[in-house]
């Protein structure tokens, strides 16, 4: 008895399940969205709280999702530049 070949929807599968596994890791490996919008909350509840310890990375995250608000015009430069100075005070100088 012949040895049964792979059928064409099985073929099928197959690459589509690998594609869909390459985009996904592409995805991955880009990182986060750069257009994406920001959240103001987000923004404004690690800005108010100043008694909380942020590390470095997190305030320059901060700092580039105040530099979106600028651009994307949702915030004043006097807000701006507010908000930077006050993050800049606040990363940690060892």
């Amino acid at each position: 008895m012949a040895v049964q070949r792979t059928s064409f929807e099985k073929l099928q599968r197959d690459r589509a399940k690998k594609a869909k596994g390459e985009a996904k890791r592409a995805r991955k490996l880009a990182g986060p969205d750069p257009d994406a919008p920001v959240d103001p909350s987000e923004v404004e509840a690690l800005l108010g709280s100043e008694d909380k310890e942020l590390s470095a990375g997190e305030l320059l995250e901060l700092i580039e999702k105040i530099h979106k608000q600028f651009e994307a015009e949702e915030i004043t430069f006097e807000e701006f530049e507010d908000r930077k100075l006050d993050l800049f005070a606040r990363l940690p100088l060892d």
